[in-house]
């Protein structure tokens, strides 16, 4: 590893209200969102930046920050004579502005006087909701070597694909000449750029911004202080490309954006696959999360298949299948648990001064689940079927939600025996 790690800080884009990510993010900002049944969302790019030693970071926080802060603050901990920090900057008031974030450029920008009290030369901008392993060193190395001001990180997308993306257009040697936000079929068959051979037979030939970007610390500074632009992707960006040298880093392991339920949900169970896309056993790329003191999981007269279980849980269930079963989990005999995200409890419940007609926390017995997520802290009590599907409308109700055909429990919901969903 050479010393250009040093001379990076890295801004984590805290995000938006994650609407989309509804109910998830009714009570939890987007980047505190539980993935893979033991770490958070918001562990994916700081991971990414300790691997690629870069250990100057700031999270951006704003909707729902409460979690995420605490997260944060308990997790990331470099010791006393240390220089290495993750710290977060809440949205705040000053003399100088009154409004909350507006947008991921004004975000960076009303926290820029915070950045300044730091030595650097490049500025790493993340985003808080996104799952790759990316080694930053190699998009930094070829942000000097081509003199750029700007580099993008960029993935190769098919036609179809490249609808829901920015799309940058780049010469052979990765200057980017031009960026269309979300191009129609029209406009796009003029932004093909050259992707390698392996992506050509894939027919990924477009170039779709990955919301992650190197910028020269004097431009920068420059940016923020002579324009008022709010976002980064639909308006620094297009302007910069004409003015700055822009150059794509092109990217071609497994990314995607948590922006969606449905997203969300494939990206979840696309982990218990025998060969999954995000290798969680990486030994090069490991996922830092907080180290807790949980006992073992113990398992009785269990059918497991393509099933991930984290620390802490007690499973008696017959049947558990292409599903993750998050930290703490309880699940009673007889029930089944397919193509499920099962997240897992906060808290173990005390057997002593357990209400005699409350539900108990976790799963109970005989009950058949497919295709759902369970938020943390559900009761779900014995003989409950809840069976996602294609057939099923969107609908939010008290306590559960449907989305592309997934049935989302919410947290802390209790759902009574007998219960049918399907």
């Amino acid at each position: 590893m050479n010393s250009n790690h040093k001379k990076v800080l890295a801004v984590v884009l805290g995000g938006g209200k994650g609407t989309r990510l509804h109910p998830l993010t009714t009570n939890r900002s987007k980047p505190a969102v539980s993935i893979a049944g033991k770490y958070r969302l918001i562990d994916i790019p700081i991971s990414n930046c300790i691997n690629a030693g870069i250990q100057r970071m700031f999270v951006l926080t704003q909707f729902n920050a409460a979690t995420l802060n605490r997260h944060v603050k308990n997790t990331y901990q470099f010791g006393s004579f240390s220089q290495s920090f993750v710290d977060v900057l809440a949205a705040e008031q000053t003399i100088e502005n009154s409004d909350w974030y507006l947008g991921t450029a004004d975000a960076v920008r009303k926290s820029m006087h915070h950045l300044l009290h730091h030595d650097f030369e490049y500025v790493l901008i993340l985003s808080g909701d996104q799952l790759y392993q990316m080694d930053f060193n190699d998009m930094i190395d070829q942000h000097i070597r081509n003199k750029a001001d700007i580099t993008i990180a960029t993935t190769p997308v098919k036609a179809e694909e490249a609808s829901a993306f920015g799309i940058l257009k780049a010469e052979k040697e990765g200057r980017i000449t031009s960026f269309v936000e979300k191009p129609s079929s029209e406009i796009l068959k003029h932004l093909k750029s050259d992707t390698d051979k392996e992506m050509q037979k894939q027919q990924r030939n477009y170039l779709a911004s990955m919301g992650i970007y190197i910028f020269n610390r004097d431009l920068l500074i420059s940016l923020m202080s002579e324009t008022n632009k709010l976002d980064f992707g639909s308006e620094i960006i297009p302007d910069a490309v004409i003015n700055q040298r822009v150059f794509s880093y092109q990217y071609q392991g497994y990314w995607t954006d948590i922006g969606s339920i449905d997203c969300f949900y494939k990206a979840n169970i696309g982990l218990t696959k025998d060969d999954p896309a995000f290798d969680l056993y990486s030994k090069e790329n490991r996922i830092y999360t907080r180290a807790r003191m949980l006992p073992p999981t113990k398992i009785d007269h269990t059918q497991l298949a393509n099933t991930i279980l984290t620390e802490g849980c007690n499973i008696h269930a017959e049947k558990i299948e292409s599903s993750v079963i998050g930290i703490r989990s309880v699940i009673g005999k007889g029930t089944k648990i397919l193509e499920c995200y099962v997240m897992g409890n906060d808290y173990y419940e005390e057997k002593e001064g357990k209400d005699e007609g409350k539900i108990p926390l976790g799963i109970g017995k005989n009950c058949l689940i497919k295709k759902a997520i369970i938020d943390k802290n559900c009761r779900i009590a014995n003989n409950v079927c809840i069976q996602g599907g294609d057939h099923l409308k969107d609908t939010d109700q008290e306590n559960y939600t449907i989305s592309n055909g997934i049935i989302i429990i919410k947290k802390g919901a209790t759902i009574p025996a007998g219960t049918t969903l399907s």
